[in-house]
């Protein structure tokens, strides 16, 4: 499909926006028209809103206070649960320029998904006095899946005009919410029947201080998760600074991992963390002269017994990394053999660990299908095929054929060179192409 020009989709980001913000105002303007409106009431939500959102903005600040707005959709009148939400969203934090802007529009979606909130408990009943459990948790998920269905769509129609991002987006956006708005939603539930019990909202309040626990330790989570990409970023950075020859080849390497660990099962932590260990498995070459990582031409013994000190290098560099975790020992072993003929310590079988194993193959894979100052690359197909006739001696073949299978199923591209800047990358295959190795190649492939 066409992508739209500059000036149409600024138009139509516009007329988004626009209509959102009308969308907004008529959520909040009944609220004001309104006398049987409880202003003490939304006036204090909405200042305890703003406090939280404040609180927020200050470095070490905890993550957004969605139970107090679904509190609000429980207790107010759907308008008024509106108003509320709007002082705090314009004072909220902004991660990017234009901060007003952005602001301005984070009231909008804030006003219209609590107004949805609010009108979903209504149409259940509400919330009674006093609350009848279990059927109370009813309006309050309820709320919650509403809050976070609208909040998703506007954000996913705002990416989709602004940025040409997929619709998926936004699905994927609501996937990743619904489990935090339903914790969210709970904790607006029990605020909600505090604020109604005889102690009154300096109960429903302490409902806050556990939230704003949990919230902080999951934002220094995300901090923390941060920094350890910045870490690898600037490792391999650093390699592909001195090495231009293998510039990208980590990345590749990392991708290709993490291919092999999805057929193999692995999710989560694991499989994040044998990524970093394609990404880093080079990092020792940093201890490596860069004359001997930039010669034209075949190595000496010598020379080439320098070169294969770069796995002990690079495991003494991350040893005091703790988030990596297995990914060091593939750091350390990821040239070993399975016949034991491999360095630097010749272990052989299952001795190698299992990380080591799956980066020796996608190591081995992305250094044949990229050009070297040494030779040129090989066809993906060709590559397989040598991946395959070396398995059992050089490589599991376990994880050799998930790696055929991952390939036949995600593709592979292969990354254009400097020596190649009009052409397309030699073996550039669609999946169906890269699922069927053929016979062995006569070449072997870089170790």
């Amino acid at each position: 499909m066409r992508a739209l020009p500059p000036t149409v989709r600024a138009c139509l980001l516009r007329a988004v926006l626009g209509c959102a913000v009308l969308g907004a105002a008529g959520c909040v303007l009944p609220a004001v028209t309104d006398p049987a409106t409880p202003w003490a009431e939304a006036a204090l939500l909405a200042a305890v809103y703003a406090g939280c959102e404040l609180l927020a903005r200050r470095p070490q600040g905890s993550g957004p206070f969605f139970a107090v707005l679904l509190a609000a959709a429980l207790l107010l009148p759907p308008a008024a649960a509106s108003l509320a939400a709007v002082p705090g969203a314009l004072l909220g934090s902004a991660e990017h320029s234009p901060y007003g802007a952005r602001r301005v529009w984070h009231a909008v979606q804030s006003a219209i998904a609590v107004r949805a909130a609010a009108e979903v408990p209504a149409l259940l009943g509400g919330l009674h006095r006093p609350p009848d459990f279990p059927y109370a948790l009813l309006p309050a998920l309820a709320a919650a899946l509403a809050f976070c269905l609208v909040l998703a769509v506007l954000d996913g129609i705002v990416r989709a005009a602004a940025e040409r991002r997929p619709a998926r987006t936004a699905r994927d956006a609501l996937l990743r919410s619904i489990a935090p708005h339903t914790a969210h939603g709970l904790a607006g539930l029990m605020m909600a029947v505090l604020w109604r019990s005889p102690f009154g909202p300096p109960a429903a309040l302490s409902v806050l201080l556990p939230m704003y626990i949990s919230g902080w330790v999951f934002a220094q989570y995300h901090r923390e998760r941060a920094a350890h990409q910045a870490t690898i970023r600037a490792l391999v950075q650093a390699v592909d600074i001195k090495d231009q020859y293998t510039r990208g080849h980590s990345e590749r390497v990392g991708r290709a991992s993490a291919m092999i660990a999805g057929e193999l099962g692995m999710d989560g932590d694991r499989l994040e963390a044998l990524r970093f260990a394609g990404i880093l498995h080079d990092v020792g070459k940093l201890g490596v002269p860069t004359r001997l990582l930039r010669k034209d031409g075949p190595l000496t013994p010598d020379e080439r017994r320098v070169i294969e000190l770069h796995p002990e290098y690079g495991h003494e560099m991350v040893r005091g990394i703790g988030f990596l975790g297995e990914a060091r020992a593939a750091i350390l072993h990821h040239h070993e053999r399975l016949d034991g003929s491999g360095y630097p310590y010749g272990l052989s079988g299952q001795q190698i660990p299992e990380f080591a194993r799956v980066v020796a193959i996608a190591d081995a894979f992305d250094a044949m299908t990229s050009t070297r100052s040494y030779r040129r690359a090989r066809p993906v197909d060709a590559a397989l095929r040598e991946l395959v006739r070396c398995a059992g001696s050089q490589f599991d073949p376990l994880m050799v054929q998930a790696f055929v299978r991952a390939l036949a199923r995600h593709g592979w591209r292969p990354a254009v060179t400097a020596d190649e800047p009009d052409a397309r990358p030699p073996g550039a295959v669609p999946p169906a192409r890269a699922a069927a190795p053929g016979p062995p190649a006569d070449q072997e492939h870089p170790a």
